[in-house]
């Protein structure tokens, strides 16, 4: 019983903070809604006009390239960080609080932060590239090098990934390196007979994660950084319902895609949750 009252105000907090908004957004997103007046119930009118509409399949092309360049890169630095700083050595606990501090910082500090480091004429990153003799790309005014740039400041934030992997790669037995060097395994053997098999469940659930939630992040990056551009080059779905409701105040049609969202993440979930038993010992 006291257990259940505790949970009380943790659940409350969930049905206020994430469920009735969620609930609100399904039931705008059959509607016509511009903010003022009542709602018009138009059916599946959004969901239809989505399939039409070129600007929103550009923006779930945008986020799901986001996820192929941003994820396999975040989660590779990640298991480096960790393999290379799970001994205990001196100097191990400051290298793994710097692995991690980039994730704790603001969304939007960090996003001015590479805007000054991307800024075309006093950016330390260009202005490197000139004094090395090589045409710096228009991070900022070139489609595939804004790309590029948004993809490197979400796989730059490694903190959560490398914890996990860090927790992994620890929890392997030590006995089980020491029976590999008595049999006269190579580091490298070791690697990718016995480390990496033992922590693939965990790689893989973080694969998925990471997944599901690039789809959603990038809005910040992007709004304060390019804009969504150059040419929509870094319009991602969230950007785009974010335009949609608050800039041309079409809140039904906002509402619609922010559902296609979350369908989205929902099948995520699901593989996540399938997976997750089928390495359930």
């Amino acid at each position: 019983m006291t257990r259940d009252r505790l949970a009380w105000p943790y659940l409350a907090g969930l049905a206020a903070l994430v469920a009735i908004p969620a609930l609100a957004a399904l039931a705008l997103a059959f509607t016509d809604f511009g903010g003022i007046g009542a709602p018009r119930f138009v059916g599946a009118d959004n969901f239809a006009r989505m399939v039409g509409d070129e600007a929103f399949w550009r923006s779930l092309a945008n986020s799901l390239l986001y996820v192929a360049m941003a994820v396999p890169v975040r989660l590779s630095l990640a298991l480096a960080f960790a393999l290379l700083l799970a001994r205990r050595a001196r100097g191990a606990g400051a290298a793994r609080a710097s692995a991690y501090l980039p994730t704790v910082v603001p969304d939007a500090a960090l996003a001015l932060v590479w805007l000054w480091l991307l800024n075309p004429l006093y950016g330390p990153l260009p202005v490197a590239f000139e004094a090395a003799g090589i045409d710096s790309p228009g991070w900022l005014t070139e489609p595939w090098a804004a790309r590029v740039a948004i993809a490197a400041m979400g796989a730059l934030q490694i903190g959560e990934a490398f914890v996990v992997a860090l927790a992994a790669r620890r929890a392997i037995p030590a006995r089980l390196y020491e029976a590999a060097a008595v049999d006269g395994a190579s580091a490298w053997y070791a690697l990718r007979r016995l480390t990496l098999p033992m922590m693939a469940p965990v790689l893989g659930l973080l694969a998925l994660r990471d997944v599901l939630l690039s789809f959603q992040v990038g809005f910040v990056p992007a709004l304060l950084v390019t804009d969504g551009g150059p040419r929509y080059a870094t319009t991602y779905l969230p950007l785009y319902a974010y335009r949609m409701a608050f800039r041309y105040f079409r809140l039904g049609y906002a509402s619609a895609i922010t559902t296609t969202l979350f369908v989205l993440t929902a099948l995520v979930v699901v593989v996540q949750y399938r997976l997750a038993r089928r390495w359930r010992p």
